[in-house]
């Protein structure tokens, strides 16, 4: 049996990274935060935290417990709402791709916030791959990512056409090596591009890396190079389909949630009816 106050703290030091710091954040002595900890590490029989890192961090046993630790506080934080509890204000933490991120799926979260004084969006744009890993970690209770396939536990999946484009500007048959315009290392896309180019055995490389999916389609506005890209986020671009390659297979757009029946699974639903109306063609 976990004790949350003894969860709250050591998510509290995880996050802050320093025993201070979490103990400010729980209005708490450094020495009673140390104390649970303390407790803690001897009721799991594990070292959870590396008192010696700066900032400090999880162990390898810690990182295992951490996810565990922030889904039973925010049942928890769930439980107090479900009985009026006007103390237990209801955090939803979304994470999602940049271009998911429309006008649409931004008037949901209005909505919904709208319902309940009580509810508290917090949403995060990234890398899909980033945002899958802080998801499985316990960060997220919502999560839109790309990926190849789906997997099992997806709450909704829906197929997005990729092609590879080029500039509508562009004149002239591309140089040896080809110049590509890509997302940094672990970009979904940039692995996609490299496996199609290699197969191609064309040459190749990197023109111009991009943090942002603004910045690259700028990028290949720009005629900096060639980039592969999803179809619904080129539309009203100066780009146009490079034919040489084409079309590419479709990635999946997946939703996944912890929740099966709470306030994140009723927002769940309601991003992936936006989603299965988004026009991906």
């Amino acid at each position: 049996m976990f004790d949350l106050r003894l969860l709250r703290a050591f998510v509290a030091i995880v996050d802050a990274g320093s025993f201070t710091a979490a103990a400010d954040r729980l209005h708490m002595t450094q020495s009673t935060i140390s104390q649970q900890i303390a407790r803690l590490e001897e009721s799991v029989g594990h070292q959870l935290v590396d008192r010696g890192a700066r900032p400090i961090l999880a162990t390898a046993s810690g990182e295992r417990l951490l996810g565990y630790a922030r889904r039973i506080l925010m049942l928890e934080s769930e439980a107090h709402v479900a009985l009026g509890d006007p103390a237990g204000a209801s955090s939803v933490r979304i994470g999602l791709p940049e271009d998911i991120f429309s006008g649409c799926v931004a008037a949901i979260f209005k909505a919904f916030a709208a319902t309940d004084s009580s509810i508290r969006l917090d949403i995060t744009t990234g890398l899909s791959r980033a945002l899958a890993e802080q998801y499985r970690g316990g960060e997220f209770d919502i999560v839109v990512v790309k990926e190849p396939a789906a997997s099992a536990d997806c709450f909704a999946s829906f197929p997005e056409p990729m092609a590879w484009f080029e500039s509508s500007g562009a004149v002239q048959a591309w140089c040896d090596p080809i110049p590509l315009v890509a997302f940094p290392p672990e970009g979904l896309y940039r692995e996609a591009m490299f496996d199609r180019i290699e197969r191609e055995r064309r040459r190749w490389y990197i023109a111009f890396s991009g943090s942002s999916l603004q910045s690259v389609l700028v990028g290949v506005e720009a005629g900096l190079g060639l980039s592969l890209l999803p179809v619904q986020a080129t539309k009203g671009r100066r780009l146009r389909i490079y034919e040489p390659f084409g079309m590419a297979p479709s990635m999946a757009v997946s939703i996944y949630t912890w929740d099966k029946s709470g306030l994140a699974c009723v927002l769940a639903g309601k991003m992936a009816a936006a989603l299965g109306n988004r026009q991906f063609s």
